[in-house]
């Protein structure tokens, strides 16, 4: 029962992580654009801009978090013999 407590803490962690890490970058990225936007009067062009920015930096920290989560799995299986 322990081991399956494991990988369950493993999961919300990942998922908890990754929601933040994909919804604040965009969130943020939105209002820095839209306040650029009304600032310099160049509706879309920043807001397009930006999210854009934060859409690339998203797909960095997520591929990064993947690969350490991934050993963070890894780690977990090689503890737990019991897994095919």
């Amino acid at each position: 029962m322990s081991d399956d407590r494991a990988y369950q803490r493993l999961a919300f962690k990942v998922f908890a992580d990754f929601s933040g890490t994909i919804a604040v970058p965009a969130v943020l990225g939105a209002l820095f654009g839209k306040w650029l936007d009304t600032r310099y009067g160049t509706e879309p062009k920043l807001l397009i801009l930006s999210l854009a920015v934060a859409l690339i930096l998203t797909a960095i920290i997520v591929v990064r978090k993947a690969k350490f989560y991934a050993k963070q799995y890894q780690d977990l299986d090689k503890d737990n013999t019991i897994i095919p």
